[in-house]
């Protein structure tokens, strides 16, 4: 199985797929129903095979995460 360093990886189905001009726009469905948005080139969105229903893994490696509020 590959083996990643990143920690948070979230299993979910592909819900919908928005091409742009250079990008994809992913939206993921986790269980229990929160979505996830991943931006991605439409060279790996292709190699991926990424359609509607599709088994996907969100994997999410960072270093910050910014907030901001009122």
């Amino acid at each position: 199985m590959l083996k990643l360093s990143a920690r948070n990886i979230l299993k979910g189905k592909v819900k919908n797929v928005t091409p742009g001009m250079v990008n994809v726009e992913v939206t993921v469905e986790l269980p229990g129903g929160s979505e996830i948005v991943s931006v991605i080139t439409k060279t790996s969105a292709e190699n991926l095979k990424l359609t509607k229903g599709k088994d996907v893994y969100a994997i999410v490696k960072a270093s910050n995460v910014i907030l901001g509020a009122d």
